[in-house]
C-alpha cells in the first residue's frame, strides 16, 4: 500500500514480539490483543511493528532456532479466532491455569494448546463449509514448495518423541521416494493436522497484516542467517548443508568471544555449502526470502557479517573459542537476490567483528545498518559510530535490541559478576551517557528514547520494555544462556494513555509521525 512507510522515509516504531502480547491463555497470539496493539501503535503515531522470527521453535523457546524457516509458530494461533470460525466452543478454551504474571511458560502452554488445536482440526475436517475447505486446498497449493516437507517432518518428530532425524530409519533419513510415500500413507492424519495448523496461522496472520496496512503500520520481520539442525529445512535439503552421510555437521556456526560472551557463542547450526547454492542460483534462499516478503514489508537480515565471512567451530568443541573464519558468498549472493526480488526493503544487523570488507558489502547494496545506543558509551573501536551525532540517514536506530538488557537494566547494572562489563567499565559508561544525554538518570529510558528519535537516521525502533522503563526483569534474551529467555510478557493496561501520549508527542516533535 502506498500509505505504508519505507526505510527511506523518516519514521519510527517498536520492537515487540507477539508472544509478549497480554491475554488469558498464557502466551500472546494473533488474536484480538494483536489487533488492539496495532490500533495502539497507530494512536501513538508509529509506522513500524518489528517482530522477532515467528517460526516454530525447536526444543526451547528461541525463535532463532526454528523447526522451519518457512512455517509459522502454532503457539501464535488464536484459539479465540478459531472459536469465531466455529471450530472451538468458548467453554473449550478456559483461561490458562498455570498462568505466571509477566512470563510465558512454553511447555505448559503447549500442553494446554495442542489438544485444542487438534480438536479444531477434527471439526474443520468434518464440519467445515466448502468455501473453507477450498481456502485450505488453495493454501496448500500455494505453499507446495515447503509445506509438505514441514508437515511430514513435524509428524515424524511427533511420532518419534522428538528424536533426531539423523537417527531415523535410513531410507526416511535419506528421503528415498518409496519411504516418503509410505510415510504419507501411514501418517495422513498427522500430516494433515500440521498443514491445518499452518493454514490457521497464516489465515490469522493475513488478517492482522491487512489490519496493520489499513492503519499505515508496516511489519518488519527478522531472518536468522542459519537454520536449526533439527529442522525440516535441513532434513529436506541435505545437499545444501555441510553434513556427513549420517546427517552430522563437521563444523557448526557461532561467533568468537565478544561483548556478550567471553568464550564466544556456540550456536550449533549446520553451515551452508555455499558453492552448491551458488551453482543452483541460491534457489532455497530465494524461496525463503520471497516468502518473507509476502508476510512482511521490510526484513532485518540477522548476522550480516556471515555473508561476507562466517565463523565455524569444529564439531565437539564446548565453546566457540577455537574456530576459524571462512569466506562467505559475498556480493554474488545479493546480486542474485536483488535481481530476483527487485526493490526489497532489507536492512542488516552489522554487529560483531565488522571488518572494512563487511562495511563495503553493506554499502555496495545500500543496505541500512543498525545503530544501538547502548553501545555508544563504551570504549571499543565502534562506540563513536553509535553516538547519534555520527549517524547517517541510511540506518535503523535502536535504544537496544532483544539481545541487550533494557536501558534501565543497563543503567543500573553495576558490572562484574554475570555482567558483560567490569565495574569500572559500567561506571564509566554510565557517566558518559549522563553527560552526553544531559540527563540526571531519573528517566534514563526516556532520555535514550529521545536520542534515538532525534537521530538523523531514517528509522528509529524502540523496544516496548524501554517505553515502560522496565529493568532487567523485562530483558528478552541473554546471549550464551539457555534459561529464562524469550519469556517476558506485557500486562494488560501497561501501555496506558500516559505512555502512548508521551511517545506520540516525542515522535511528532522529531518529525517521525506519518503525514496525514
Amino acid at each position: 500500500m502506498s500509505g505504508l512507510p519505507t526505510l527511506n522515509s523518516r519514521a519510527s516504531g517498536v520492537l515487540f514480539h507477539p508472544t509478549s502480547l497480554p491475554g488469558p491463555l498464557g502466551i500472546g497470539n494473533l488474536g484480538p490483543a494483536a489487533h488492539r496493539f496495532a490500533e495502539l501503535l497507530a494512536s501513538a503515531g508509529q509506522s513500524w511493528w518489528q517482530m522477532l522470527p515467528v517460526a516454530p521453535p525447536v526444543n526451547g523457546n528461541s525463535p532463532y532456532t526454528a523447526v522451519s524457516a518457512f512455517a509459522g509458530n502454532p503457539l501464535l494461533v488464536s484459539l479465540e479466532k478459531l472459536a469465531e470460525d466455529g471450530l472451538l466452543r468458548a467453554d473449550e478454551i478456559p483461561p490458562y491455569k498455570d498462568f505466571v504474571a509477566g512470563r510465558v511458560r512454553y511447555a505448559a502452554v503447549w500442553k494446554h494448546r495442542a489438544p485444542r488445536l487438534r480438536k479444531a482440526y477434527e471439526r474443520f475436517r468434518s464440519r467445515s463449509r466448502p468455501s473453507a475447505r477450498d481456502g485450505f486446498e488453495e493454501f496448500c497449493a500455494l505453499n507446495e514448495d515447503w509445506l509438505p516437507d514441514y508437515s511430514m517432518f513435524a509428524a515424524l518428530k511427533g511420532a518419534d518423541h522428538g528424536r533426531s532425524w539423523a537417527q531415523w530409519n535410513s531410507d526416511v533419513r535419506r528421503r528415498k521416494p518409496d519411504a516418503l510415500r509410505d510415510v504419507e500413507r501411514t501418517m495422513t492424519e498427522d500430516i494433515g493436522y500440521h498443514k491445518f495448523a499452518q493454514y490457521a496461522f497464516f489465515k490469522q496472520w493475513n488478517e492482522l497484516k491487512l489490519a496493520c496496512e489499513e492503519k499505515g503500520i508496516g511489519l518488519i520481520g527478522d531472518i536468522p542467517i542459519y537454520v536449526a539442525r533439527e529442522s525440516a529445512d535441513v532434513w529436506a535439503n541435505q545437499d545444501i548443508f555441510d553434513l556427513d552421510p549420517d546427517g552430522r555437521p563437521a563444523f557448526t556456526a557461532g561467533v568468537p568471544p565478544d561483548y556478550f560472551s567471553r568464550t564466544g557463542q556456540l550456536w550449533g547450526n549446520p553451515l551452508y555449502r555455499w558453492g552448491t547454492l551458488r551453482e543452483r542460483g541460491y534457489d532455497w534462499w530465494l524461496s525463503r526470502l520471497k516468502r518473507m516478503f509476502e508476510r512482511f514489508d521490510a526484513v532485518r537480515l540477522d548476522h550480516f557479517i556471515g555473508f561476507q565471512r562466517y565463523y565455524r567451530v569444529p564439531r565437539g568443541e564446548r565453546t566457540a573459542e577455537r574456530g576459524e573464519w571462512v569466506d562467505g558468498p559475498g556480493a554474488d549472493f545479493f546480486e542474485k537476490v536483488l535481481g530476483a526480488l527487485g526493490k526489497a526493503q532489507i536492512f542488516v544487523e552489522d554487529l560483531g567483528v565488522v571488518t572494512k570488507d563487511v562495511m563495503a558489502l553493506r554499502d555496495e547494496f545500500g543496505f541500512p545498518g543498525i545503530k544501538i545506543l547502548l553501545f555508544a558509551f563504551g570504549t571499543d573501536d565502534f562506540a563513536e559510530s553509535y553516538l547519534p551525532h555520527n549517524h547517517s540517514k541510511n540506518c535503523v536506530v535502536y535504544t537496544g535490541t532483544h539481545d541487550n538488557d533494557t536501558v534501565v537494566g543497563w543503567f543500573e547494572d553495576p558490572g562484574g559478576g554475570r555482567s558483560t562489563r567490569t565495574r569500572r567499565q559500567a561506571a564509566r559508561e554510565k557517566e558518559r551517557a549522563l553527560n552526553y544525554l544531559g540527563s540526571d538518570g531519573r528517566e534514563i529510558n526516556w532520555d535514550m528514547i529521545k536520542a534515538a528519535l532525534r537521530s538523523v537516521g531514517n528509522t528509529a525502533i524502540i523496544p516496548v520494555q524501554d517505553l515502560l522503563g522496565l529493568g532487567s526483569e523485562g530483558r528478552m534474551n541473554r546471549p550464551a544462556t539457555v534459561r529464562g529467555n524469550w519469556e517476558w510478557r506485557l500486562a494488560e493496561g501497561d501501555l496506558d494513555d500516559e505512555v502512548v501520549d508521551r511517545f506520540r508527542s516525542l515522535t511528532s516533535k522529531y518529525g517521525r509521525v506519518p503525514k496525514g
